[in-house]
């Protein structure tokens, strides 16, 4: 009896894995063009510009490229850049972790209008966000009377481009959080809970280990996304040569002032991080699968 079973389930897995080769078979040449089609937009919109930013950066050597880094301008932006992202970024850690807790496990009244909230920047261009932030704290705006009188600058200032940075990163931590969460449900927090465990021990024994992988995803796309901003940034800097500029804004800088050479090399340094954010994004993605794969045997 156990033969006939073991040769039924043998001849059922051909079967299946016959349909599975049926179904997606599809002929030489579709797969051809459709390889092409792929690798061909990549190598042109893609590779190709990443390409020419350093090669460009380089054109005249490494002598001008490095002193084109270093000269005091750029400095200050590259300063200025890191800066903001170390503020914003760990700002929105905090609150895309809450949010998403608060989603995931509660319910209560305004839960969609939240959920809304973090969608927004998503949205709302980046240029109507700085102009926000300048109708509300610009000298001419809602508050600007006070800050003035109070000799507080938020606009033109470094605070006014970290305002707008936390703005357009908001929904990264916590729109890879909240997926997570909601499919992972309960159940392991309240057994933890049940056996006498309190809140504070709950999440960092059980909620954060479940999610961390996700967690560093979502930081990683929100770092890059805080060094690349450039249209809120604009807004809001007043791009004050060696105060206010960010890298993207002194890219634009350089390039307007027709110093292609120093505006490729402070371009490559952000493509550098981009291939670095890529590199992590990978890895993450790669130890998330990798942890889920003895869950699903």
């Amino acid at each position: 009896m156990s033969g006939a079973a073991a040769t039924l389930s043998g001849r059922a897995s051909r079967e299946t894995r016959f349909e599975s080769r049926v179904a997606t078979r599809d002929s030489t040449w579709v797969k051809t063009i459709v390889l092409t089609v792929s690798l061909s937009f990549f190598a042109l919109f893609i590779l190709l510009p990443l390409v020419a930013v350093f090669v460009e950066g380089l054109r005249k050597g490494f002598g001008p490229y490095f002193a084109a880094l270093v000269e005091p301008d750029a400095v200050s932006a590259i300063k200025l850049t890191l800066l903001a992202a170390a503020i914003a970024v760990p700002l929105n850690l905090i609150f895309g972790l809450a949010a998403a807790w608060a989603i995931a496990r509660f319910e209560f009244r305004g839960k969609q209008f939240l959920i809304t909230l973090i969608d927004l920047p998503f949205s709302v261009s980046p240029v109507v966000a700085g102009l926000v932030y300048v109708l509300v704290f610009g000298a001419h705006g809602w508050f600007g009377s006070w800050l003035s009188d109070n000799n507080i600058r938020i606009i033109f200032a470094v605070p006014g481009i970290v305002l707008a940075t936390i703005f357009v990163t908001v929904p990264f931590v916590a729109r890879e959080l909240i997926p997570l969460m909601q499919s992972q449900g309960r159940e392991e927090e309240e057994a933890a809970i049940t056996l006498g465990a309190s809140g504070l021990k709950t999440f960092w024994r059980i909620t954060l280990p479940n999610v961390k992988w996700a967690l560093l995803y979502g930081v990683i796309l929100c770092n890059a996304r805080a060094m690349g901003e450039f249209g809120a940034v604009s807004v809001v800097s007043g791009h004050i040569r060696g105060e206010t500029n960010t890298m993207p804004l002194h890219v634009e800088i350089l390039y307007n002032e027709y110093q292609f050479a120093a505006a490729f090399a402070v371009a490559s340094v952000l493509a550098l991080l981009a291939l670095v954010t890529l590199a992590l994004k990978t890895y993450v993605e790669w130890q998330t699968e990798r942890n889920a794969a003895p869950e699903s045997k």
